[in-house]
């Protein structure tokens, strides 16, 4: 259960692409992949942030661990200013925060064993000066993880896609962090495998004391593992709440057709489905107003000229909907 502790506070975060062309390669527009987010997490809370591919949520990820630099905001962890350490004073904070990767293949290096995956973060931090010392913290975190430690001197080749998983995530927790994002960790994985990994990250969270950022675009799998849930549309948080209240009483129009999409598992029972119309604007050319306007069903006149303020409704519940203001 989480706490009343604010581990990490994002204020305003931005994040713009350059569009370069021509011989010069000046720039002639900007991708607006984050724009303006905000939001907080508690010390042992699982913050989900979902929404459709595209829509930024990887990218916040990167720039709360500097991976990517953000045009413009605040990233607070533990009340210090993220975006303005200089690169010696990021290495000390950054064995507080870790990253789990989706493309559990791509993460690992295969030229590398199991050990030196693992065991590099270890090396980098100075938190093991001998092999042996390496080996032993590496074998109890495969434990941690649900492997046989003898897989130490194994390859990654050798590891199946759930496996792999495993290893990155004893890698993020080497280091004892205090802070995971998880970026969509069981996307790339069969259902069967997903909630075994699911139900991993619930224990170690409860073990360890950990605060997660979830990324994912699977509601029932946030919906599982969440406190609270950040939904993302183009690149801005549309609606915020914890995931009893919005899986209950959504009130955006966006939140409300994502939800309707969840499959039942009672056959006997039906949800009315709501069809989005249109396609996803461009990052490079956002709609004026209200970003979702030009594919809501309840969209007035006033939604492409003014933009909707998040304004909280009860129990934290957070929304941007001029229905609301």
């Amino acid at each position: 259960m989480s706490d009343t502790v604010e581990v990490l506070r994002v204020e305003g975060l931005c994040k713009h692409f350059p569009v370069k062309s021509g011989i010069l390669k000046s720039t002639t527009g900007w991708i607006k992949a984050v724009n303006g987010v905000s939001f907080s997490a508690r010390r042992g809370e699982t913050l989900g942030l979902v929404g459709e591919s595209g829509c930024g949520k990887s990218t916040t990820g990167r720039c709360i661990l500097r991976l990517l630099e953000p045009t413009s905001g605040r990233i607070l962890f533990s009340g210090t200013d993220v975006g303005s350490l200089a690169p010696n004073e990021l290495r000390n904070i950054r064995k507080r925060l870790q990253m789990i990767f989706q493309d559990p293949y791509a993460s690992l290096n295969p030229r590398m064993s199991v050990a030196q995956n693992i065991g590099e973060p270890l090396l980098i931090h100075g938190l093991v000066k001998t092999r042996k010392q390496r080996d032993e913290k590496v074998s109890v975190l495969l434990e941690s993880v649900g492997l046989n430690p003898d897989y130490i001197h194994r390859f990654p080749f050798e590891f199946s896609g759930g496996q792999h998983q495993r290893i990155g995530i004893a890698r993020a927790l080497a280091v004892e962090p205090e802070l995971i994002i998880a970026d969509e960790p069981v996307s790339a994985l069969d259902v069967s495998v997903q909630a075994q990994i699911i139900n991993l990250l619930q224990d170690l969270r409860g073990k360890f004391g950990l605060t997660y950022i979830f990324i994912a675009h699977d509601l029932s799998v946030v919906k599982h593992i969440s406190d609270r849930i950040a939904v993302m549309y183009l690149g801005s948080i549309v609606e915020l709440a914890g995931k009893k209240t919005l899986f209950d009483n959504p009130l955006h129009p966006y939140t409300q057709s994502l939800l309707s999409a969840v499959p039942i598992p009672v056959p006997s029972q039906k949800r009315n489905r709501i069809v989005l119309q249109g396609d996803i604007p461009s990052s490079l050319n956002l709609p004026s107003g209200c970003i979702f306007h030009t594919r809501c069903p309840k969209a007035m006149d006033i939604c492409s000229e003014v933009v909707p303020k998040a304004t909280e409704k009860e129990n934290g519940h957070r929304v941007s909907c001029l229905l609301y203001s």
